[in-house]
């Protein structure tokens, strides 16, 4: 599989998931409820929290914390030895299978022992088999090795896990694996004290080696002086590269990783957490890596929340924020995309990455070198050139002129067309890489392939209306409003909130655990301290009140807030505190999308769907309805016609539109043609009938569709030909003509770039042909 590179902790996850599926396994439409369900054998082997929502759940699963595999492949879990005879616990630790386990009784890691380990009373609940049942201490085989023990990486760092719904649990651990890692990351208040842990082993973080005193540290190199002479061996790093690099004259050369691409597009990048002059022992940390704040794991942010309604901004999980959180850049993320360009042998001649681009200007130009790529350290925005290319055209009959020219001057008068890449939709941002490989260098290309060049896009994106933010409860929700601090509610001591949440997502969700982490974090926050709290072994509810007690605050955890807008306090107290709050995969400018005119399917004659395909939106049978029982006659005419597959009539009212004519009357639909086909290919006699009931003749001899039909065999060029002739038989505006052409090239180079699955693959393998029909059903015609 591709890896999960979003976090470290997704990196982990991915590394540590079990699979039902695949050669040998069961198919996702087969499993029955049994299979995918919670079994007692999972305990302390497979999590029964982290699995996937949908069509695989319980089929894919997480490996637990301490589990491990044994050497004939099955999961064997830890525990430690009980003496039978003395009813004491040893530290002797038994690696068991799920079959070797169900004949021994085994008490849980919370069972209370004294300084000998001896339990402390004469019953103790015991696990026996699917049993759970009590044992005196004298009839104990195992005990426990951790209360997170049954729990996989993703859910142990979930605080206060044992009070909330074990659902919502789900969509905890499934989401911190989608935080987007910050430029600025915190480590949570209240953590569950394995952060450390999961920094570490996600491989993230750059640790000494050996000991020593740090020489010199700049952004991608920390030098340590170790006073010795000895080479120790190297380890490796998130990406394959190895600490240190290099180790000579008692020095080691740790070098850092700065603004790589990880493969979901976030930014993998370490930061220096040691200077000049620090003694360091081997095993210290050098340097952060992304999410995380000095060697600990740091996905999100604490923010100051408030659980109130808020004018309606915070209806169904919405989220409304303060422009604090903008300003200060508190859920920035820096994010990298990479594009890339082909040139290919075609049966015309090869194609060339060159700057000479056929109607062009030096405007479009002005960013790219000598060899037609766009240079490093360029703003680019979307239909920005990255990468200048030409395609021969296709050979049309040659006159006698043209013949004597081609004769004369050689191959040189060929044409071409202009295949460069460029920015897509809605993309931009600075170019921060290139990268070239050709056949001339040896470079190891798929054939038929003569260079290939990479370009990366980094961009800078705050948090914005639409994205989508969590807790670690599975309380998620998207920004609806981005408030000025002044008109968010405030503390007695004019302290504004962060967030505002709803109170309504609580209790029908039963994820408790996030109220008391809210408590727990304005407690420990006005003390100055961080908290661990362990999963089923953590805070109690007297913990919390304790706590808040402690720091000198409400011991309901409730203040009176006051609007930002009057000044008047609000009716009631409200619960507030300091929540972790994530930012996630889903941002709005990755979804965000519009079309005009663009790529048709070529079987239906409909756009096609999706942004992938730069596609428009599907108006389905119901959509129809809604337009039918409000009596929109016309708009229901236009989506059905020139917005969707009358091939003529949206030629034409693009034309009229450009002209700024009368919009005119809309054709036939082209999936009214395929239902005549259809009903003719069952035997039946189809005819349409006008007002005057006169027959129509429906198809071919339409109209001036003869002129307009799009000719499948032909180029399209071809078809745009047609159309420029037709338009230039109108009498109009030279310069309105001008436009026109080049909005028809540029539709057409659209119509071909969708075309075939012939084509150089597009940037998302989604976007192989146009003809694809099996997945969403986007280019269906409608009923």
């Amino acid at each position: 599989q591709f890896m999960d590179q979003t976090n470290p902790l997704a990196e982990l996850s991915h590394k540590r998931r079990l699979s039902a599926l695949g050669p040998g396994g069961l198919s996702r439409d087969r499993a029955s409820f049994e299979v995918r369900d919670v079994h007692h054998s999972h305990y302390g082997r497979m999590c029964p929290i982290e699995t996937p929502e949908g069509p695989n759940i319980g089929l894919i699963g997480s490996l637990s914390t301490y589990a491990r595999m044994n050497r004939y492949g099955f999961l064997e879990t830890p525990y430690r030895k009980v003496h039978r005879t003395q009813g004491r616990v040893t530290n002797e630790i038994h690696y068991l299978t799920a079959d070797d386990e169900d004949q021994y009784a085994i008490a849980q890691a919370n069972a209370p022992l004294d300084e000998n380990g001896y339990f402390t009373s004469s019953l103790i609940s015991v696990r026996l088999g699917s049993e759970i049942t009590t044992r005196p201490p004298k009839e104990i085989d195992y005990m426990d090795v951790s209360p997170k023990q049954l729990v996989s990486v993703a859910t142990s760092l979930i605080p206060f896990l044992e009070n909330d719904d074990a659902n919502r649990a789900l969509m905890g651990a499934n989401m911190q694996k989608q935080a987007v890692p910050l430029l600025v990351p915190k480590a949570p208040i209240v953590g569950t004290g394995i952060e450390g842990k999961v920094a570490r082993d996600s491989r993230v973080i750059v640790e000494a080696v050996n000991s020593g005193i740090v020489e010199s540290v700049t952004s991608s190199r920390i030098v340590v002086n170790r006073g010795d002479n000895q080479f120790d061996a190297n380890i490796s790093g998130m990406t394959g590269e190895n600490f240190p690099l290099e180790t000579s004259g008692g020095r080691d050369f740790y070098h850092l990783t700065k603004f790589h691409r990880s493969n979901q597009g976030t930014c993998i990048s370490q930061r220096p957490t040691v200077r000049k002059g620090d003694q360091v022992q081997a095993g210290d940390t050098l340097a952060d890596g992304p999410s995380t704040e000095m060697g600990e794991l740091a996905l999100g942010r604490n923010v100051l929340v408030a659980f109130m309604t808020w004018e309606g901004y915070n209806y169904e999980d919405a989220i409304l924020i303060s422009e604090r959180l903008v300003h200060d850049d508190i859920f920035n993320s820096i994010h990298i995309e990479e594009y890339e360009a082909e040139a290919r042998d075609t049966k015309l001649g090869p194609e060339e990455i060159t700057r000479d681009i056929p109607n062009v200007g030096d405007e479009a130009l002005k960013n790219l070198d000598s060899r037609g790529i766009i240079r490093i350290g360029a703003e680019v925005r979307p239909s920005d050139i990255l990468v200048g290319k030409v395609t021969p055209k296709g050979e049309t009959e040659l006159t006698a002129e043209e013949r004597l020219l081609r004769a004369i001057f050689g191959e040189k008068a060929r044409e071409v067309r202009d295949t460069s890449l460029r920015v897509p939709h809605g993309e931009s941002g600075i170019v921060v890489d290139v990268k070239v490989f050709s056949r001339e260098n040896d470079d190891e290309l798929s054939p038929g392939v003569n260079q290939l060049v990479r370009v990366y896009i980094a961009q800078k994106r705050k948090i914005s209306v639409g994205d989508k933010m969590a807790g670690r409860h599975g309380n998620k929700g998207v920004i609806s409003k981005i408030l000025p601090a002044e008109d968010m509610p405030f503390l007695p001591d004019g302290t504004p909130m962060d967030i505002v949440l709803n109170p309504l997502g609580v209790p029908s969700r039963m994820n408790i655990g996030q109220v008391l982490e809210t408590h727990l974090g304005w407690a420990a926050s006005t003390l100055g301290i961080k908290v661990a709290t362990p999963v089923f072994d953590g805070a109690s509810e007297m913990d919390v009140f304790a706590a808040l007690k402690e720091a000198g605050l409400p011991e309901d955890g409730k203040e009176m807030l006051y609007d930002g807008r009057s000044g008047e306090p609000f009716d009631n107290t409200v619960t507030v505190g300091y929540v972790y709050i994530v930012k996630l995969a889903h941002m709005v400018d990755d979804k965000i999308h519009a079309r005009s005119t663009g790529p048709y399917s070529l079987v239906t004659q409909q756009p096609l769907g999706g942004k992938a395909q730069f596609g428009g939106q599907r108006f389905g049978e119901m959509e129809v309805w809604a337009l039918e029982a409000y009596g929109a006659a016309y708009t229901l005419q236009e989506i059905l016609t020139v917005k969707s597959d009358d091939v003529v009539g949206r030629v034409k009212t693009y034309e009229a539109i450009v002209k700024g004519e009368n919009i005119p009357e809309p054709g036939v639909p082209e999936s009214f043609k395929v239902l005549v086909k259809e009903l003719q290919s069952l035997g039946l006699d189809v005819k349409v009938l006008g007002e005057d009931t006169a027959e129509v003749e429906i198809g071919e001899d339409d109209d001036e569709s003869g002129e307009l039909e799009v000719n499948l065999e032909q180029d399209l060029t071809d078809t745009i030909d047609v159309s420029e002739q037709e338009a230039d038989s109108d009498e109009g505006d030279p310069d309105e003509m001008e436009i026109l052409d080049e909005d028809f090239e540029r539709f057409a180079d659209m119509e071909d770039d969708f075309e075939g699955v012939s084509k150089a693959p597009r940037k998302k393998a989604k976007r192989t042909a146009a003809i694809e029909l099996d997945g969403d059903d986007d280019d269906l015609p409608d009923d």
